[in-house]
């Protein structure tokens, strides 16, 4: 039973929401600003958040009669009886809670106002998949993906360790490229999914526009993603620029991969932009700790 819980956690997936934190604390860091408390709860608010929207979307998605059993998708304990639906229902809300009271530590490090920015999250996590007009349903999945896997855990995590604007231009051109990263993922799970969800009526963007359109768009992405951050490679040394050349090397291959795969032989290309997204986070943090390293011993 706890294979199948861990299963609807969608593992391989939390990358998503970890990079947004390892990039906004590496945003952090270059403002000579790093402190680790906050970014610890950043990232244990941002992982709560995720798997409690995981949580909901299998609930909801079983309830609207959108999932299948056998579908091409990873197992979904739920739609495969596996897994009582009350009990998902109330591991979303539960998940949901804990995340909240994550949330709450934060007011020590920031302002009031942060409340503000959780009930937000929060209400993403469900309207994403339920509610009167569900985001995912109606081909806006992209878009909140960029703003709640992007801007919103960058500019948070950054400001909860700065408590400054400062220089935050430069930010969210960080996080809006995270941001553009992390709606591949979606790009690729609706890739996998359009039949079905063209038979359920979920209107996704892959379902909307077809697969060879969003293939491309999932290709542009990862260099308008580079492209988006230029100031910021401006602003650092030159060998930093080897930190999008590997993401864009490794972001090619799982396009092409993408391109030649179907049905299952998807699932693990989901796993792998979401790793690809990962490694260009660690990589940009852990170029801004050396930068930060250079200029301190150069003084």
């Amino acid at each position: 039973m706890m294979k199948r819980w861990i299963e609807a956690m969608r593992l391989r997936t939390l990358p998503v929401s970890i990079a947004g934190v390892i990039a906004g604390t590496g945003c952090a860091i270059a403002a000579e600003s790093f402190k680790p408390i906050p970014a610890l709860l950043c990232l244990a608010f941002a992982i709560l958040a995720q798997i409690a929207a995981n949580f909901g979307n299998e609930y909801y998605d079983f309830k609207n009669g959108i999932d299948k059993k056998g579908r091409a998708g990873f197992r979904r304990g739920v739609t495969e009886g596996e897994i009582d639906p009350k009990a998902m229902k109330a591991a979303t809300f539960i998940t949901l809670g804990i995340a909240a009271a994550v949330g709450c530590t934060m007011l020590i490090y920031g302002p009031w106002w942060l409340i503000i920015v959780g009930v937000l999250i929060m209400c993403f996590a469900l309207a994403y998949s339920t509610g009167p007009y569900p985001l995912s349903h109606h081909g806006l999945g992209d878009i909140a993906v960029i703003i709640f896997f992007g801007i919103v855990p960058v500019v948070l995590t950054w400001y909860l360790q700065t408590s400054s604007w400062e220089s935050v231009d430069l930010v969210i051109e960080t996080s809006v490229a995270i941001g553009i990263l992390a709606a591949n993922v979606l790009i690729v799970n609706n890739y996998r999914d359009m039949e079905d969800d063209a038979a359920a009526g979920k209107r996704t963007t892959v379902v909307i526009f077809g697969r060879k359109f969003m293939s491309t768009v999932y290709l542009l992405s990862g260099f308008i993603g580079m492209l988006v951050m230029t100031q910021v490679w401006l602003d650092m040394p030159v060998w930093v620029l080897a930190v999008p050349l590997i993401y864009l090397v490794l972001h090619l291959k799982t396009w092409q991969n993408l391109r030649e795969s179907t049905g299952s032989a998807i699932n693990p290309l989901l796993g792998r932009t979401a790793m690809n997204l990962l490694i260009f986070a660690l990589f940009f943090s852990g170029s801004c700790i050396l930068n930060q390293y250079r200029f301190i011993t150069s003084c």
